[in-house]
Protein backbone atom coordinates (compact mmCIF):
# COMPACT_ATOMS: atom_id res chain seq x y z
CA UNK A 1 0.00 0.00 0.00
CA UNK A 2 2.81 2.73 0.77
CA UNK A 3 4.73 1.81 -2.37
CA UNK A 4 1.44 2.22 -4.49
CA UNK A 5 0.14 4.99 -2.40
CA UNK A 6 1.15 7.77 -6.11
CA UNK A 7 -0.98 5.77 -7.88
CA UNK A 8 -4.08 5.52 -5.40
CA UNK A 9 -3.15 9.42 -5.22
CA UNK A 10 -3.51 9.49 -9.27
CA UNK A 11 -6.45 7.36 -9.36
CA UNK A 12 -8.44 9.75 -6.77
CA UNK A 13 -9.35 7.04 -4.17
CA UNK A 14 -8.65 7.81 -0.47
CA UNK A 15 -6.90 5.26 1.51
CA UNK A 16 -7.23 4.46 5.37
CA UNK A 17 -5.68 1.35 7.67
CA UNK A 18 -7.88 0.06 10.82
CA UNK A 19 -5.94 -1.87 13.21
CA UNK A 20 -6.44 -2.66 17.48
CA UNK A 21 -3.00 -0.67 17.95
CA UNK A 22 -2.75 2.86 20.10
CA UNK A 23 -1.92 5.82 18.16
CA UNK A 24 1.44 6.28 19.67
CA UNK A 25 2.41 2.41 17.66
CA UNK A 26 0.51 3.65 14.44
CA UNK A 27 2.67 7.16 14.71
CA UNK A 28 5.90 5.69 15.06
CA UNK A 29 4.84 2.60 12.72
CA UNK A 30 3.90 5.71 9.72
CA UNK A 31 7.15 8.01 10.55
CA UNK A 32 9.44 4.65 10.45
CA UNK A 33 7.97 2.96 7.60
CA UNK A 34 7.06 6.20 5.31
CA UNK A 35 3.64 5.63 5.48
CA UNK A 36 1.44 8.49 3.83
CA UNK A 37 -2.14 7.23 4.15
CA UNK A 38 -4.42 7.61 7.07
CA UNK A 39 -3.86 4.94 10.16
CA UNK A 40 -6.54 4.55 12.59
CA UNK A 41 -6.71 3.02 16.04
CA UNK A 42 -9.50 1.03 17.60
CA UNK A 43 -7.98 -0.48 20.69
CA UNK A 44 -11.75 -1.18 21.75
CA UNK A 45 -12.05 -3.02 18.42
CA UNK A 46 -15.58 -0.82 18.82
CA UNK A 47 -15.44 -0.28 14.36
CA UNK A 48 -13.69 -3.62 13.98
CA UNK A 49 -17.20 -5.63 15.75
CA UNK A 50 -19.39 -3.18 13.64
CA UNK A 51 -18.01 -3.96 10.84
CA UNK A 52 -18.16 -7.88 12.03
CA UNK A 53 -14.74 -8.35 11.42
CA UNK A 54 -13.52 -9.35 14.93
CA UNK A 55 -11.32 -12.75 14.48
CA UNK A 56 -13.91 -14.76 17.10
CA UNK A 57 -10.66 -17.50 16.56
CA UNK A 58 -9.46 -15.69 19.18
CA UNK A 59 -10.87 -15.50 22.06
CA UNK A 60 -10.17 -13.44 25.41
CA UNK A 61 -8.61 -16.29 27.20
CA UNK A 62 -5.66 -15.20 24.33
CA UNK A 63 -5.39 -12.23 26.10
CA UNK A 64 -3.28 -9.87 23.61
CA UNK A 65 -4.37 -11.13 20.34
CA UNK A 66 -8.01 -11.25 21.49
CA UNK A 67 -9.67 -8.13 19.53
CA UNK A 68 -7.72 -8.35 16.37
CA UNK A 69 -9.98 -8.25 13.06
CA UNK A 70 -9.68 -10.22 10.02
CA UNK A 71 -7.11 -9.22 7.35
CA UNK A 72 -9.08 -8.00 4.28
CA UNK A 73 -10.19 -4.94 2.38
CA UNK A 74 -13.57 -3.15 1.57
CA UNK A 75 -13.61 -0.39 -1.45
CA UNK A 76 -16.43 1.97 -0.84
CA UNK A 77 -17.84 4.88 -3.07
CA UNK A 78 -18.18 8.49 -2.65
CA UNK A 79 -21.58 7.38 -0.69
CA UNK A 80 -19.82 4.73 1.73
CA UNK A 81 -21.88 2.09 -0.10
CA UNK A 82 -19.23 -1.10 -0.66
CA UNK A 83 -18.64 -1.66 -4.13
CA UNK A 84 -16.07 -4.62 -3.62
CA UNK A 85 -14.50 -6.62 -0.85
CA UNK A 86 -11.03 -9.16 -0.36
CA UNK A 87 -10.97 -11.03 2.16
CA UNK A 88 -8.83 -14.14 2.95
CA UNK A 89 -8.24 -17.01 5.11
CA UNK A 90 -4.76 -15.86 6.07
CA UNK A 91 -2.61 -12.80 6.61
CA UNK A 92 -0.05 -13.97 4.45
CA UNK A 93 -1.83 -13.15 1.12
CA UNK A 94 -3.10 -10.13 0.01
CA UNK A 95 -4.74 -8.32 -2.85
CA UNK A 96 -2.47 -6.44 -5.01
CA UNK A 97 -2.92 -2.54 -4.52
CA UNK A 98 -3.60 -2.04 -8.80
CA UNK A 99 -6.33 -4.81 -7.66
CA UNK A 100 -8.06 -2.34 -5.24
CA UNK A 101 -7.61 0.64 -7.27
CA UNK A 102 -9.49 -1.50 -10.54
CA UNK A 103 -12.16 -2.64 -7.90
CA UNK A 104 -12.50 1.11 -7.24
CA UNK A 105 -12.66 2.22 -10.54
CA UNK A 106 -14.18 -0.74 -12.34
CA UNK A 107 -12.07 -1.62 -14.76
CA UNK A 108 -8.73 -2.60 -15.19
CA UNK A 109 -5.47 -0.31 -15.75
CA UNK A 110 -2.63 -2.28 -17.06
CA UNK A 111 0.86 -0.23 -16.47
CA UNK A 112 2.53 0.39 -19.99
CA UNK A 113 6.25 -1.24 -17.50
CA UNK A 114 4.42 -4.50 -17.31
CA UNK A 115 6.17 -8.02 -17.91
CA UNK A 116 4.12 -8.90 -21.17
CA UNK A 117 4.42 -11.19 -24.23
CA UNK A 118 2.10 -10.60 -27.50
CA UNK A 119 0.91 -12.74 -30.33
CA UNK A 120 -0.35 -11.73 -33.61
CA UNK A 121 -2.21 -13.86 -36.15
CA UNK A 122 -5.63 -13.91 -38.64
CA UNK A 123 -5.41 -10.40 -37.50
CA UNK A 124 -6.33 -11.35 -33.88
CA UNK A 125 -3.79 -9.80 -31.47
CA UNK A 126 -3.47 -11.26 -27.85
CA UNK A 127 -1.38 -10.05 -25.14
CA UNK A 128 -0.39 -11.50 -22.17
CA UNK A 129 1.06 -9.03 -18.85
CA UNK A 130 1.36 -9.66 -15.50
CA UNK A 131 -0.63 -6.69 -13.85
CA UNK A 132 0.34 -5.45 -10.32
CA UNK A 133 3.47 -4.66 -7.84
CA UNK A 134 5.35 -3.57 -11.17
CA UNK A 135 5.58 -6.97 -12.81
CA UNK A 136 6.95 -8.55 -9.60
CA UNK A 137 6.09 -11.49 -7.96
CA UNK A 138 6.66 -11.76 -3.90
CA UNK A 139 5.08 -14.26 -1.69
CA UNK A 140 1.23 -14.13 -0.51
CA UNK A 141 0.52 -11.15 -2.34
CA UNK A 142 -1.51 -12.08 -5.64
CA UNK A 143 -1.30 -10.49 -8.60
CA UNK A 144 -2.97 -11.43 -11.66
CA UNK A 145 -2.02 -12.71 -15.11
CA UNK A 146 -4.51 -10.36 -17.68
CA UNK A 147 -4.79 -11.74 -20.93
CA UNK A 148 -6.15 -9.28 -23.83
CA UNK A 149 -7.91 -10.33 -26.92
CA UNK A 150 -8.40 -7.32 -29.50
CA UNK A 151 -11.01 -8.75 -32.26
CA UNK A 152 -11.25 -7.70 -35.84
CA UNK A 153 -14.92 -6.18 -36.09
CA UNK A 154 -17.34 -8.94 -37.16
CA UNK A 155 -15.28 -11.67 -34.94
CA UNK A 156 -16.37 -13.04 -31.95
CA UNK A 157 -14.71 -15.80 -29.54
CA UNK A 158 -16.80 -18.26 -27.31
CA UNK A 159 -17.63 -18.45 -23.72
CA UNK A 160 -18.39 -22.06 -21.95
CA UNK A 161 -20.72 -23.51 -22.29
CA UNK A 162 -20.24 -24.40 -26.23
CA UNK A 163 -22.04 -27.35 -28.35
CA UNK A 164 -20.24 -30.40 -29.67
CA UNK A 165 -17.72 -29.14 -32.51
CA UNK A 166 -17.19 -25.80 -30.96
CA UNK A 167 -14.32 -24.66 -28.72
CA UNK A 168 -14.40 -22.45 -25.65
CA UNK A 169 -12.04 -19.92 -24.45
CA UNK A 170 -9.18 -21.21 -22.13
CA UNK A 171 -6.68 -20.00 -20.59
CA UNK A 172 -3.63 -21.86 -18.69
CA UNK A 173 -0.97 -20.53 -16.97
CA UNK A 174 2.71 -22.51 -16.46
CA UNK A 175 5.03 -21.73 -13.76
CA UNK A 176 7.39 -22.97 -11.21
CA UNK A 177 6.80 -25.17 -8.54
CA UNK A 178 5.31 -22.72 -5.42
CA UNK A 179 3.28 -20.66 -8.11
CA UNK A 180 -0.38 -20.63 -7.57
CA UNK A 181 -3.11 -20.00 -9.93
CA UNK A 182 -6.69 -19.28 -8.95
CA UNK A 183 -9.76 -19.13 -11.18
CA UNK A 184 -9.93 -17.01 -14.15
CA UNK A 185 -12.41 -14.19 -14.16
CA UNK A 186 -14.21 -13.31 -17.48
CA UNK A 187 -16.13 -10.00 -18.15
CA UNK A 188 -20.16 -10.94 -19.26
CA UNK A 189 -21.03 -12.72 -22.47
CA UNK A 190 -23.26 -11.53 -24.97
CA UNK A 191 -25.89 -13.93 -26.53
CA UNK A 192 -25.28 -14.90 -29.86
CA UNK A 193 -28.63 -16.75 -31.58
CA UNK A 194 -27.50 -18.79 -34.48
CA UNK A 195 -31.03 -19.68 -35.96
CA UNK A 196 -29.27 -22.44 -38.46
CA UNK A 197 -28.20 -24.52 -35.60
CA UNK A 198 -31.29 -23.39 -33.41
CA UNK A 199 -28.79 -22.34 -30.65
CA UNK A 200 -27.57 -20.19 -27.97
CA UNK A 201 -23.81 -18.79 -27.76
CA UNK A 202 -22.28 -17.64 -24.91
CA UNK A 203 -19.39 -14.52 -27.12
CA UNK A 204 -17.21 -12.35 -26.46
CA UNK A 205 -16.49 -8.94 -29.54
CA UNK A 206 -14.00 -6.60 -29.55
CA UNK A 207 -11.71 -6.05 -27.17
CA UNK A 208 -11.48 -8.30 -24.20
CA UNK A 209 -9.89 -8.97 -21.34
CA UNK A 210 -8.96 -11.67 -18.88
CA UNK A 211 -7.44 -11.80 -15.50
CA UNK A 212 -6.03 -15.08 -14.09
CA UNK A 213 -5.30 -14.41 -10.39
CA UNK A 214 -1.93 -15.75 -9.26
CA UNK A 215 0.78 -15.55 -6.60
CA UNK A 216 3.83 -18.03 -5.35
CA UNK A 217 4.45 -19.68 -2.29
CA UNK A 218 7.38 -20.45 0.78
CA UNK A 219 8.58 -23.33 -2.18
CA UNK A 220 9.39 -20.31 -4.40
CA UNK A 221 9.60 -16.91 -2.60
CA UNK A 222 9.80 -17.30 1.37
CA UNK A 223 10.69 -15.25 4.69
CA UNK A 224 12.55 -17.61 5.70
CA UNK A 225 15.32 -18.00 3.33
CA UNK A 226 17.43 -15.69 0.23
CA UNK A 227 15.47 -16.13 -2.93
CA UNK A 228 17.03 -18.86 -4.77
CA UNK A 229 16.51 -17.12 -8.68
CA UNK A 230 16.10 -13.29 -9.45
CA UNK A 231 13.57 -14.39 -12.25
CA UNK A 232 11.34 -17.42 -13.42
CA UNK A 233 9.24 -17.86 -16.59
CA UNK A 234 5.70 -17.97 -17.36
CA UNK A 235 4.07 -19.94 -20.15
CA UNK A 236 0.53 -18.47 -20.86
CA UNK A 237 -1.81 -21.18 -22.94
CA UNK A 238 -4.16 -19.46 -24.83
CA UNK A 239 -7.15 -21.72 -27.03
CA UNK A 240 -9.86 -20.29 -28.13
CA UNK A 241 -11.94 -19.91 -31.56
CA UNK A 242 -12.89 -17.14 -33.71
CA UNK A 243 -16.03 -17.20 -35.54
CA UNK A 244 -18.22 -14.38 -37.58
CA UNK A 245 -22.28 -15.07 -37.41
CA UNK A 246 -21.75 -17.62 -40.48
CA UNK A 247 -18.10 -18.98 -40.95
CA UNK A 248 -15.71 -20.51 -37.91
CA UNK A 249 -11.53 -20.39 -38.06
CA UNK A 250 -10.11 -23.24 -36.75
CA UNK A 251 -9.39 -23.77 -33.86
CA UNK A 252 -6.00 -23.07 -32.20
CA UNK A 253 -3.59 -22.23 -29.28
CA UNK A 254 -1.30 -20.13 -28.95
CA UNK A 255 1.40 -20.06 -26.52
CA UNK A 256 3.26 -16.96 -24.96
CA UNK A 257 6.23 -16.93 -22.52
CA UNK A 258 7.68 -14.23 -20.31
CA UNK A 259 9.75 -13.84 -17.68
CA UNK A 260 9.29 -11.94 -13.96
CA UNK A 261 11.17 -11.23 -11.54
CA UNK A 262 11.29 -12.23 -7.78
CA UNK A 263 11.11 -9.54 -5.15
CA UNK A 264 12.16 -10.25 -1.21
CA UNK A 265 9.49 -9.95 1.62
CA UNK A 266 8.91 -7.57 3.69
CA UNK A 267 9.07 -8.58 7.84
CA UNK A 268 8.95 -7.01 10.92
CA UNK A 269 12.52 -5.92 12.51
CA UNK A 270 12.08 -9.03 14.88
CA UNK A 271 14.71 -11.13 15.96
CA UNK A 272 12.72 -14.34 14.72
CA UNK A 273 12.16 -12.72 11.42
CA UNK A 274 15.73 -11.05 10.72
CA UNK A 275 18.77 -12.57 9.21
CA UNK A 276 16.99 -14.36 5.55
CA UNK A 277 18.17 -12.38 3.39
CA UNK A 278 14.55 -10.66 3.06
CA UNK A 279 13.64 -6.96 3.02
CA UNK A 280 13.87 -5.91 6.95
CA UNK A 281 11.88 -3.04 8.21
CA UNK A 282 13.32 -0.13 10.50
CA UNK A 283 10.57 -0.52 12.92
CA UNK A 284 11.36 -1.82 16.46
CA UNK A 285 7.87 -3.09 17.41
CA UNK A 286 9.13 -3.96 21.38
CA UNK A 287 7.76 -0.57 23.09
CA UNK A 288 4.78 -1.73 21.06
CA UNK A 289 4.53 -5.10 22.52
CA UNK A 290 5.10 -3.65 25.94
CA UNK A 291 2.55 -0.81 25.63
CA UNK A 292 -0.37 -3.80 24.53
CA UNK A 293 0.75 -5.95 27.42
CA UNK A 294 -0.02 -2.83 29.77
CA UNK A 295 -2.91 -1.96 28.27
CA UNK A 296 -4.65 -5.33 28.71
CA UNK A 297 -3.47 -5.78 32.09
CA UNK A 298 -4.71 -2.77 33.15
CA UNK A 299 -8.14 -3.25 31.86
CA UNK A 300 -8.33 -6.73 33.14
CA UNK A 301 -5.55 -8.18 35.63
CA UNK A 302 -6.64 -11.48 35.40
CA UNK A 303 -6.46 -12.24 32.00
CA UNK A 304 -2.96 -11.96 32.46
CA UNK A 305 -2.16 -14.59 34.72
CA UNK A 306 -5.01 -17.18 32.56
CA UNK A 307 -2.96 -16.22 29.36
CA UNK A 308 -0.04 -17.28 31.43
CA UNK A 309 -1.88 -20.65 32.82
CA UNK A 310 -3.18 -21.39 29.20
CA UNK A 311 -0.15 -21.19 27.72
CA UNK A 312 1.60 -23.41 30.02
CA UNK A 313 -0.97 -25.89 29.79
CA UNK A 314 -0.55 -26.46 26.37
CA UNK A 315 3.37 -26.44 26.64
CA UNK A 316 2.44 -29.86 28.60
CA UNK A 317 0.08 -31.06 26.92
CA UNK A 318 2.35 -30.58 23.27
CA UNK A 319 5.40 -32.41 25.87
CA UNK A 320 2.90 -35.23 26.39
Amino acid sequence: MRDAFDKFEAAGIKLYALSYDDQETLAEFAEKQGVQYTLLSDTDSRVIKQYGLLNEQLSKKDAFLYGIPYPGVYVCDENGTVVSKFFHDSYKKRESPEMLIDAALGRITIDETAPRAESSDDGIRITAALHGGNGSLRQGIVRQLVTTFELPEGLHIYGEPVPQGLTATEIKIEGPAGLVTLPMEAPSTAPLRLKTLDIDLNVWRGTVRFATPLYPVGALVSECRPIDEREVELSVHVTFQACTDETCLLPQTRIMTLRVELEEVDVPNLPIHTGHGQREGNYDSTPAMKRLVWRKVRKNPLRLLQFIWNRKRMERRSKR
